[in-house]
């Protein structure tokens, strides 16, 4: 800690005034050292300043510490580093809070409540005489004491607020967490929410707490509401009967100017839209927001009537961008779709002009899809927009064949192609996108954003979820998105529901209905709408081929609802178009890393990110793999990334080339974005490593690593 400067007759006043400016500059770079947002700072710039690590020296990084939770499941958590104090979640989200020089425990902190899908981290609020930690687990916000770990109990309810409340509809049946942390403006946290997919879903409302009481202060409608701008764009009752449109992947903040922006992912359904016609905003939109009152600014579309899960996948980045000799302030958005859509962050205008282009319509009965999509002009698509036979797959001969054979087989003609009942459609990039969750980077001083893509695609079809078979309609509506519409699943991704009875009990399949696991949300069900679908889940594959009339049982009244047009159709699940050995059958690289000059829109650089160890080992080391967690850069001239599912890694690159200058292979997969700080003059990189549940060929854990010269 630096002294006071005090003016005394024994020190002449240019020892002083260079003692202070000493002061001052310590402090600066204090502040600097730390890793206080989960962005790094509230406009998500992924970037630090620090420049002890650089290219000079980072092939020489070793690993300094690890710190093992004791826990399995995965983690996706960036965590925060403040005053040389790391803190971070478990895979159980347990908070805690280590020595960030030596990854020591100082201490941890267990709520109780059952949340085991990931968390991606925390939020810090300080008003400099007093702090705070902000942390969702499971449907709760919790405010903790960051010197004892314990809940700061006039913070809400016994230090937490509930977030299934003040969204309008009966608490006890909304199905609410919050796994992507918040922005914090002045006195305020703002969040969103993760909601589930299906009907019943709560509504995406955007929210503003007090940090001190937990009180609401404001509220968005993302759904909106009759009389609010915006309604006319929906079906008259969707606000009533229509849920999530929800921000689940982050926001950025401008707090120079109080604006927050938000991105938001599609309503439910996900994939049939005859309940909610219409364009459907504030769904698939990015939000200019006053932070103080809600108020909304500006507000651009990113999908209209989203029928394929386009979801805004991560939160945006703020940078300065040079255009016609101005410095503008800009905000950019990455897409699942591969593209990027960059705006004026004050006035809301593209600073790359994006056009309306017409698209095909569906023939769904009930459903009517947008006539036109938007699309920048530049830069080009970070992620491939088509397959055609060129581009398939070449790793073998018979692979190649096959591919070939099975695009044949379905619809390929583009983006935004409504998918059909009884055949399949390709999907590309996939429904993991492009970019998803993670985000880019920027470099301040450059207006270079760095952005990490998945480069494979997915297939999707519709079946009618009508079903006299008790439980079944529930399931079709509910669960087919995930495990199939004959409870097949996608293994390892999804797994297969058949004969599950034989492998937990009713009561572990509750237990993981209402609490949710993995990638999977928690859902609502209960009552004989919970003894249908359990009774379902125990019969066998043929009694599925017995026409309705042969059932026993009859329909549930929670099934019927399920039957009205909303609900009459649903995809036959998350299937990715794979080779038979499991590969991606569309042509490498399947993911890879990019540097886009966003003064001009034109690439700087772009390269194949990720390694399947096995096909390296056969002289194919260059295929990128399906990636999940950002980069970093640094003023040291380097990007740091893990992200890879399958290879384990973490890498250094040259910001300016691409080139690789270091990387080291990790326990598990680092599905997360890393963060460096400084602590007594030593510069680290760490990482939360434990694979996630996007990668569920791998093992999970739940390690954080840290890396520094020695």
């Amino acid at each position: 800690m630096i002294p006071a400067v005090k003016k005394t007759a024994e020190l002449p006043s240019l020892i002083v005034a260079a003692l202070a400016s000493f002061a001052c500059t310590a402090v600066s770079l204090a502040q600097q050292a730390d890793w206080p947002a989960p962005g790094a700072t509230s406009g998500n710039s992924h970037y630090s300043s620090l420049a002890q690590i650089n290219r000079s020296n980072a092939a020489s990084l070793k690993e300094s510490w690890r710190f093992d939770t004791g826990e399995a499941g995965g983690l996706e958590t960036t965590p925060l580093v403040i005053d040389g104090v790391l803190y971070g979640l478990t895979p159980s989200k347990k908070v805690f809070a280590i020595d960030a020089a030596t990854g020591r425990q100082i201490w941890k902190f267990d709520s109780g409540v059952k949340a085991p899908s990931a968390s991606r981290g925390l939020n810090w609020w300080t008003s400099g005489k007093e702090n705070r930690l902000l942390v969702g687990i499971a449907n709760f916000l919790y405010a903790i004491d960051p010197a004892t770990g314990k809940p700061i109990a006039s913070f809400g309810t016994d230090g937490r607020i509930d977030l299934r409340e003040n969204l309008g509809r009966p608490p006890e049946s909304q199905s609410v967490s919050l796994n992507s942390p918040g922005v914090v403006y002045k006195d305020l946290i703002i969040v969103g929410s993760s909601l589930p997919e299906s009907i019943p879903a709560p509504p995406g409302d955007i929210r503003a707490y007090d940090v001190r009481t937990g009180a609401l202060r404001w509220s968005f409608h993302t759904i909106p509401h009759p009389g609010e701008p915006g309604y006319q764009t929906w079906s008259p009752d969707s606000w009533k009967t229509s849920g999530a449109a929800n921000n689940w992947a982050g926001m950025a903040l401008d707090a120079e100017r109080g604006i927050v922006y938000v991105p938001t992912g599609s309503a439910v359904p996900d994939f049939y839209g005859a309940g909610r016609l219409g364009d459907d905003l504030y769904a698939n939109t990015l939000l200019a927001l006053d932070a103080t009152t809600g108020k909304l600014l500006w507000h651009f579309q990113g999908v209209h009537h989203d029928i394929w899960d386009r979801d805004f996948p991560a939160p945006p980045i703020l940078l300065t961008v040079r255009r016609n000799g101005k410095a503008i302030p800009a905000v950019a958005q990455t897409t699942k779709q591969g593209i990027l859509f960059v705006f004026d962050r004050v006035s809301g205008k593209p600073i790359f002009p994006i056009e309306e282009r017409p698209v095909l319509a569906s023939d769904i009965p009930g459903e009517v899809a947008a006539k036109t999509q938007p699309y920048p002009s530049v830069p080009e698509a970070f992620a491939p927009q088509t397959v055609t036979e060129a581009n398939l797959t070449n790793r073998t001969p018979a692979a190649h064949a096959w591919a070939v054979e099975r695009l044949r087989q379905v619809r390929s003609d583009g983006p935004y192609v409504p998918l059909s009942v009884g055949k399949d459609t390709l999907v590309t990039p996939s429904f993991e996108g492009g970019a998803e969750w993670g985000g880019p980077a920027s470099d301040p001083s450059t207006g270079v954003v760095y952005i990490n893509a998945n480069n494979y695609a997915s297939l999707g079809m519709l079946i009618s979820s009508a079903s006299d078979l008790p439980g079944r309609a529930t399931y079709l509506s509910q669960c087919s998105v995930c495990h199939g519409d004959h409870r097949q699943g996608e293994p390892p991704a999804f797994p297969s529901l058949n004969a599950v009875g034989k492998r937990l009990t009713a009561a572990q399949i509750s237990d993981t209905i209402h609490h949710g696991k993995g990638r999977m949300p928690p859902f609502p069900i209960e009552g004989r709408q919970l003894n249908d679908l359990l009774s379902y889940l125990e019969t066998t594959e043929s009694s599925l081929e017995k026409p309705p009339s042969e059932q026993q049982g009859e329909t549930s009244s929670a099934e019927k609802s399920q039957q009205k047009p909303d609900g009459q159709y649903t995809i036959t699940g998350y299937r990715r178009f794979l080779d038979p050995d499991g590969y991606p059958a569309t042509a490498t690289p399947w993911g890879s890393l990019n540097a886009i000059d966003l003064n001009t829109g034109k690439y700087l650089w772009k390269l194949p990110l990720g390694q399947y160890p096995e096909l390296a080992a056969q002289g194919l080391p260059d295929t990128g793999s399906e990636n999940y967690g950002g980069p970093i850069v640094t003023a040291g001239g380097l990007l740091f990334i893990a992200a890879t599912n399958f290879d384990h890694k973490i890498r250094a690159f040259d910001k300016t080339t691409g080139k690789l200058l270091w990387e080291s292979t990790m326990p598990f997969a680092g599905n997360a974005t890393p963060v460096t700080y400084m602590v007594h003059g030593k510069q680290y990189i760490a990482i939360a490593a434990g694979g996630s549940s996007m990668n569920p060929r791998g093992p999970t854990g739940g390690v954080y690593i840290a890396f520094a010269l020695p």
